[in-house]
């Protein structure tokens, strides 16, 4: 181990990827030190952690900066205060960082993750809205400035784990024939509303559809397992990270959450990585690899499991998933639409501005309206122009989506 503690920088510090990050730096403080820390929605949990961690550099809303600068100024830190997009970007690039764990939900954790790629810097990813949305543009430039990703979703995590050393250095390495790649398998829970009928999915409430049955996640996060859009989102996030095609990852139902994904080998074999459904484990694993250490999760009991179920995924019921395949085959501009329109239309249903079963019709409504299929052609890859592009297109398709969910909340058709 060396001996001198890896630098982090926490992106989403208060949401639950950073919970879960942080409570991994206090098993090991002599491994790792906080140089920053970001939190938009949870500005008096950000000030706890800045007063536990004392971190050189935070950043927050610009609604929230003013306050949180006092607070911590009486407090008597000597943290800078940060504030917005431009602030993350800062400390996303910031040369006394070696590590960035980037855990901002949504689409509003692009623009940092790719600073911190143009930066060289090693990229804890749970924000898997960036190679969604800019996943050429974000590989090509990690891999130009000698970035690393390494991915903390637990299915992606899971498949590098099941992969040679070869290929987690190199994801091109996947098509070498000498490492018999066949194709990767994403599992996925279902949700809660997985023995539930479509009926029972339009007229779910709020509180049904934010309830995982194994997992403790964001609400965000929570709907799109319950549509299983989360599944489709890491579909497209995979092809990025392993460089394949959508047609070569497939989607498992398997209820029990212990099988996190697996990769099938040309020789029959199939390789799967199994744990807890714990989000440190995955965590643990990025922060100190190519070396182990403890996460702090309870040990898979083997003798408690008495079956492992695996499902095919009714793609009539969770229609988003069929959409994300439909984005992924079409290629970057249509990605950026369905999360776009995902976004909108999550946020529409936590309003209950519409159903569950609405947010599949908006984002089918959004690929196919023909103000952003002609913008599909793009280059959204290009260095210099590509994320303004992005932004652009991605503003684009929430006004669109918007304009939808107000069509749909006044009874109307899309």
């Amino acid at each position: 181990m060396n001996s001198t503690p890896q630098s982090l920088a926490v992106l989403g510090a208060t949401g639950s990827i950073g919970d879960s990050t942080l409570q991994i730096i206090r098993q090991h403080p002599d491994r790792y030190r906080i140089h920053a820390l970001t939190g938009f929605g949870r500005a008096d949990k950000l000030l706890d952690l800045a007063l536990e961690f004392h971190p050189a550099k935070i950043c927050t809303s610009p609604d929230n900066h003013a306050l949180l600068s006092q607070k911590v100024a009486e407090a008597g830190l000597d943290t800078i205060v940060l504030s917005g997009d431009d602030g993350l970007i800062e400390i996303a690039s910031d040369d006394s960082v070696d590590t960035v764990v980037a855990a901002i939900v949504g689409a509003a954790g692009l623009s940092s993750t790719l600073a911190a790629a143009r930066t060289g810097k090693r990229i804890l990813l749970a924000n898997k809205e960036s190679l969604v949305m800019a996943g050429d543009l974000v590989m090509k430039t990690a891999k130009k400035h000698g970035a690393t990703i390494l991915p903390i979703d637990s299915e992606h995590n899971a498949i590098y784990q099941c992969l040679p050393a070869a290929i987690q250095d190199d994801n091109t390495a996947i098509h070498e024939p000498m490492y018999g790649i066949k194709q990767l398998w994403l599992t996925a829970s279902g949700g809660g509303f997985l023995d539930k009928s479509i009926e029972q999915m339009q007229n779910a409430s709020v509180k049904e559809a934010v309830s995982h049955p194994n997992w403790s996640m964001g609400q965000k996060i929570s709907i799109d397992s319950a549509t299983m859009m989360n599944k489709g989102l890491e579909l497209i996030e995979a092809c990025h990270l392993f460089d394949l095609k959508e047609d070569q990852i497939k989607v498992v139902i398997h209820p029990n959450s212990v099988v996190h994904s697996l990769v099938e080998y040309i020789d029959g074999s199939f390789l799967a990585q199994l744990g807890s459904p714990d989000m440190k484990t995955p965590i643990a694993h990025a922060l100190a690899y190519p070396e182990r250490i403890d996460a702090g999760v309870s040990s898979l009991d083997l003798y408690q499991l008495s079956e492992l179920k695996f499902l095919a995924p009714d793609l009539e019921k969770f229609g988003c998933l069929k959409l994300a395949r439909q984005a992924a085959k079409l290629g970057t501009g249509a990605c950026i639409a369905l999360n776009a329109a995902n976004e909108i239309a999550v946020a529409a249903f936590l309003a209950e501005r519409i159903r569950l079963t609405d947010i599949a019709l908006i984002v089918e409504a959004c690929l196919n309206d023909p103000l952003i299929i002609e913008q599909y052609s793009q280059d959204f890859a290009d260095e210099k122009f590509g994320l303004e592009r992005i932004l652009s297109m991605d503003d684009t398709v929430r006004k669109v989506a918007e304009a939808k969910v107000n069509e749909l909340n006044k009874g109307g058709d899309l």
